[in-house]
């Protein structure tokens, strides 16, 4: 559609206390047309449907485009404008009850970070509900019945969308920690990544991204530092050989051992061993753990 245009429709007095529409619309916005600094006493969801523009609230600024969703917090000030050369155009709808806090605590939304981007929402289903909600509009307590069942729908799409992006969240943890719990119990062997993602049941991409996310370390450097962490107990508290101690912890090479304490230790196995047990000696104490 060109050129600028607004439709919408204001319902009189909420009719139902724990969920209603106060407002409903679409806009094509003028080229930097904006709408604040000030507030609203109800929240207000928006999802761009072309072009960009910008959100301000509690002192940050957000570029926003097509497919992106943001929402207006009843209380807060803010204040939104149109890019300058690509104007947005937006479906919006503001509502109001008792539930509706406790309806937006439960999806992606947060003050913090109003908006969720594109790619993250199915956007043909939040245009269809935001379509419903608009040809249903009437100040009938029917419509306004149907207008909060539609306004439901569209809710349950952050509510859900919330709820997969949580299980995802919850299915990567477990995956983490039980490739941790592999490395643990069977570090003294020559594992590798391959081999913890096979027991684990994912692929080694799958496995990187996780770790990355949960530990912020690769696989493979955990393994590593989690060998590394274990020769220096040995190190410390047998009198085994750095070779015997190197096989132990899973290295079948004594040189790449050497290298791999160095990284993580800054000093050899063995000037480690000499400082750890000539510190202990000194002091008549044990190593705290």
């Amino acid at each position: 559609m060109t050129g600028t245009y607004k439709h919408s429709y204001k319902m009189g007095e909420p009719r139902l206390n724990a969920l209603s529409v106060y407002n409903v619309g679409y806009q094509k916005c003028e080229p930097e047309y904006q709408w604040g600094p000030g507030i609203r006493d109800h929240y207000c969801i928006h999802h761009i449907l072309s072009g960009n523009g910008y959100y301000f609230a509690r002192g940050t600024a957000w570029h926003l485009q097509k497919g992106d969703t943001f929402i207006l917090y009843p209380g807060e000030e803010v204040r939104y404008y149109a890019d300058k050369t690509e104007p947005w155009e937006y479906a919006w709808v503001g509502f109001m009850g008792t539930e509706a806090g406790e309806i937006i605590r439960n999806t992606e939304f947060a003050r913090e970070k109003p908006y969720i981007l594109n790619g993250q929402m199915p956007n043909e289903e939040l245009q269809k509900c935001l379509e419903r909600i608009y040809d249903i509009k009437g100040n009938t307590y029917e419509a306004s019945v149907a207008m909060t069942g539609a306004l439901y729908s569209l809710l349950s799409v952050f509510i859900r969308y919330y709820d997969d992006k949580e299980r995802t969240k919850d299915v990567q943890m477990l995956y983490v920690e039980q490739a941790q719990k592999y490395i643990e119990k069977n570090y003294s062997y020559s594992i590798t990544v391959e081999d913890v993602a096979a027991y684990v049941g994912i692929s080694r991409s799958h496995l990187f991204r996780s770790f990355k996310l949960y530990t912020g370390k690769a696989p493979k450097e955990y393994l590593s530092e989690y060998r590394i962490e274990k020769a220096c107990d040995l190190l410390t508290e047998t009198e085994l050989s750095i070779s015997a101690i190197s096989y132990s912890v899973g290295f079948d090479n004594n040189l790449y051992f050497s290298k791999a304490f160095k990284k993580y230790r800054k000093i050899s196995p063995s000037v480690y061993r000499r400082l750890k047990k000539g510190t202990n000696k000194s002091f008549g104490v044990q190593e705290r753990r």
